[in-house]
């Protein structure tokens, strides 16, 4: 696997991501706030009895120092003109099925969902991903979110993805197990999405 650097990436003139950092503590947690059941969703590892300020810092400080060195990547998904946190995304190594190299994980800020957000960043960072060399990459989902449902499952189609019921785990958000569904695309120099 091709290691390189979490660089910036301009999606659009309404949409740029930006390799995260503890610069974007106080932004994001803001942006967490608007939406707080929604983000224990899509980050489970945030813990609501302890403090989330730290738990943040030391998320955007790891994502920092291991976008550095290419084993993890993670974006804030801004606005250009203000600066305005969108939402996060990003790529880690811990998979449920063989054949995948990386998971896709992103959450939107609720004021700005519905909008074609999430789909315009993961085409993005699925490009970005597959720019060098071919991997595969895991996309869960909760089956009970029925937006998320129909965004992972529009980009499985686009990019001639399938399901991976192997892949399937139960992930326990606020004390609640919940079976989450996993679908693996390919990316690569030679893959590109279908148009829609």
């Amino acid at each position: 696997m091709i290691r390189r650097a979490t660089t910036t990436i301009q999606v659009d003139e309404n949409m740029v991501l930006r390799p995260a950092n503890t610069t974007h503590s106080l932004p994001l947690i803001e942006a967490f706030e608007e939406t707080w059941p929604e983000v224990s969703r899509a980050m489970p590892w945030i813990l609501p009895e302890q403090d989330t300020v730290t738990q943040i810092e030391e998320f955007l400080d790891e994502a920092e120092r291991m976008g550095r060195v290419g084993r993890m990547h993670h974006w804030v998904i801004l606005r250009p003109w203000d600066s305005t946190i969108l939402g996060l995304i990003g790529f880690d190594t811990v998979t449920r099925t063989v054949e995948a190299d990386w998971n896709l994980g992103y959450w939107i800020r609720s004021s700005e969902q519905r909008r074609g957000a999430a789909t315009r960043a993961i085409e993005a960072v699925l490009l970005w991903l597959g720019a060098l060399e071919n991997t595969q990459v895991e996309l869960k989902v909760d089956p009970n979110n029925i937006p998320g449902k129909h965004t992972v499952e529009r980009t499985v189609r686009k990019w001639s993805g399938s399901r991976s019921i192997q892949g399937d785990s139960s992930i326990t958000v606020a004390g609640i197990r919940t079976e989450h569904e996993c679908h693996v695309i390919e990316v690569g120099p030679n893959k590109s999405p279908k148009l829609e």
